[in-house]
């Protein structure tokens, strides 16, 4: 190759790199993209208000173990992550179908400084409905996070799967054909059955998000931690092998 043929090649790259810069300023999220703004996670938790979480398990409602853990947990989130709530179940009823399969609502954005606003929605409401996992993603998708730059992780935290007739698993499989920008976290809190707990793997594992699954308050909490990276206040003696 002579040298006039590789002077053409390098001014080929760098018009090709400025194009990428180009096309990526003036779009709000692009594969393959780098901008500043991929730096900043903006984080939304999914909770689940559905019937099943008035069930109790040692000894104590599943909502309850649920509030404490994040009562404990939310003012441990630094201030400068954007934060926010959605949930599904808190209305509807078993009643009308159609209805409790659409009972979900951002009620918090994605904030800085949101743990207070999250905490107190969160005692304000009570668990009565279904379990519409896949419709929540979506509006999660298509909704919350339009416009949205940057990495978008979902932390879902349910004690059932899906039951409202759609596949979490196949809408994520679908989703990820053309958005890599998006990771789900899924908590299967007190969840034993196969095929619910199947569905929520595949929801996670799809997406490069991490399946934890918690029986007991102290599980529950510790899951939370490792999604949102938060560490752990030990008191004690560090051992270490």
């Amino acid at each position: 190759m002579n040298f006039y043929s590789r002077k053409l090649i390098y001014i080929f790259i760098i018009f090709f790199a400025l194009f990428v810069n180009t096309l990526c300023a003036n779009s709000s999220v692009q594969k393959g993209c780098a901008t500043k703004d991929n730096n900043e996670e903006f984080i939304l938790f999914i909770v689940d208000f559905s019937n099943s979480m008035t069930e109790k398990l040692h000894g104590t409602k599943k909502i309850n173990m649920v509030l404490d853990t994040m009562q404990e947990l939310l003012p441990k989130i630094p201030l400068s992550k954007r934060v926010g709530l959605r949930v599904y179940g808190h209305k509807g009823g078993y009643a009308v179908p159609g209805l409790a399969c659409k009972a979900s609502s951002l009620i918090v954005p994605m904030i800085k400084g949101s743990a207070p606003q999250i905490q107190s929605a969160l005692f304000s409401l009570k668990p009565t409905g279904w379990t519409p996992i896949t419709y929540s993603l979506k509006q999660a998708v298509n909704s919350d996070f339009a416009g949205v730059p940057g990495k978008k992780r979902i932390i879902l935290l349910t004690d059932g799967g899906e039951n409202c007739d759609e596949s979490p698993c196949d809408y994520v499989m679908e989703l990820t054909k053309t958005r890599q920008d998006i990771f789900i976290d899924v908590i299967a809190f007190n969840i034993y059955d196969r095929e619910a707990n199947n569905q929520l793997k595949c929801t996670a594992l799809v997406t490069s998000g991490k399946f934890y699954s918690a029986n007991t308050a102290a599980e529950l909490m510790n899951s939370l931690q490792k999604s949102l990276n938060v560490q752990k206040e030990v008191q004690g003696v560090i051992i270490t092998h």
